[in-house]
């Protein structure tokens, strides 16, 4: 009996103590900027018990040393070219967090030098640079996905059950949301389009159309057309009350907002809408609505809304009368296990246990291509004045 309690004691010290034990992804980080620091890095470090940082490039070294000596192990690697970075054989995962237009050839490399690979969203800035990450990333074997962190959101979380459990039955209609009435962002390269590839479109539009994409589980796409606008971004009267402060109208590169028409080859539409800046007195950022031939649903705020609360409403008909049903913001179950309401802290959890348990990231690489294909084609659409076939 004692040899038995005795054994017993020891298995439950070793469980106590297993995180000690567990390997720990080493993770490498590509770009020390705004969106790393305000959601990678702390998300990362919510991880303590599946990885560690241990490398942190940027082309502006210091923003690199600055991370590095937050965020990263101690003797952390700091570097400026990311070649050094994927270098390093002791790097498991690679966070590529660089303007859009950079995604494409570090995630190539990444891949070849044998990475897991997290790409901040869009997964490029054209279809053709998404098709080179594809390739790359079939041939290496490692884990892939980008960062569309709206899905693990609480609201979003909720309205992909209903939707999975065929409550709006067949969604044949859906508008996807991304307008800021005055919210153009004046830091870093949003206005660049040489480095970015577009403005409100392909920063927060993406979220809006993954999610909406998501939700219908169709990523068959018949043809786009798109519309882009050049009308606010040059006016400087037009720049009083954004969110952000004044932008300098003399630099401003990209559109102001843009709107795409995407019918599916099953003969369901969307409607995408985007701005940083329009003349509509309502925001609605990272939302969506859908109609289906049981019910409707509709994420109001989305990200519009103050951290923790959300607007989710269903509509249909209960005994002989249309009916709404809202949910209240602290009445739903998480999607994902876990104490964590943070969308990018359940994101990086997710992502890390893919790898760690040889499982599928949530966002898969090939639903975010179509996005990318999608948006891609919708300022093609408009710059031709047609409509895009897909093939």
């Amino acid at each position: 009996l004692k040899t038995r309690l005795f054994d017993e004691l020891i298995v439950l010290i070793l469980l106590s103590r297993r995180d000690k034990y567990m390997k720990k992804l080493k993770v490498g980080i590509i770009g020390c900027g705004g969106i790393a620091n305000s959601k990678h890095l702390p998300a990362l470090t919510s991880q303590k018990d599946k990885c560690e940082i241990v490398a942190f490039c940027d082309i502006i070294r210091e923003r690199a040393e600055k991370a590095a000596a937050q965020y990263g192990v101690e003797g952390a690697q700091v570097c400026e070219d990311y070649h050094d970075l994927l270098a390093n054989p002791e790097i498991d995962v690679v966070h590529v967090l660089t303007p859009n237009v950079a995604h494409c050839p570090i995630t190539v490399a990444a891949f070849e030098a044998g990475k897991h690979v997290m790409c901040e969203k869009p997964m490029a800035a054209t279809t053709a640079d998404a098709q080179l990450m594809m390739d790359a990333w079939k041939k290496s074997g490692k884990k892939f996905t980008i960062g569309y962190q709206n899905r693990f959101r609480k609201d979003t979380q909720t309205l992909f059950k209903a939707c999975r459990s065929g409550d709006l039955g067949d969604i044949y209609f859906a508008k996807a949301h991304a307008i800021r009435r005055r919210a153009v962002p004046t830091w870093g390269v949003f206005p660049d389009k040489s480095k970015q590839g577009g403005g409100p479109l392909i920063d927060i539009g993406t979220h809006a159309l993954d999610i909406t994409l998501w939700m219908m589980d169709n990523y068959e796409v018949e043809s786009v057309t798109g519309s882009v606008f050049e009308k606010l971004g040059h006016m400087k009267e037009a720049t009083v009350g954004n969110m952000f402060g004044p932008w300098d109208p003399e630099k401003y590169e990209v559109e102001d907002s843009a709107f795409g028409f995407i019918k599916m080859k099953n003969g369901a539409t969307i409607f995408l809408e985007s701005a940083w800046a329009i003349n509509l007195r309502e925001s609605r950022e990272a939302s969506c609505t859908l109609c289906g031939t049981k019910a409707g649903a509709e994420i109001i705020g989305g990200m519009s809304k103050a951290e923790g609360e959300y607007d989710l409403v269903f509509n249909k008909t209960d005994y002989g009368q249309l009916t709404e049903e809202t949910l209240s913001p602290g009445g739903t179950i998480a999607f994902f296990e876990g104490s964590s309401d943070k969308p990018e802290e359940v994101e990086c959890k997710q992502w890390l246990e893919a790898i760690l348990n040889d499982g599928e990231p949530l966002v898969k690489p090939e639903q975010a291509f179509t996005v990318t294909k999608i948006l891609d084609n919708i300022y093609k659409s408009a710059a031709q004045g047609k409509e895009i076939k897909f093939a």
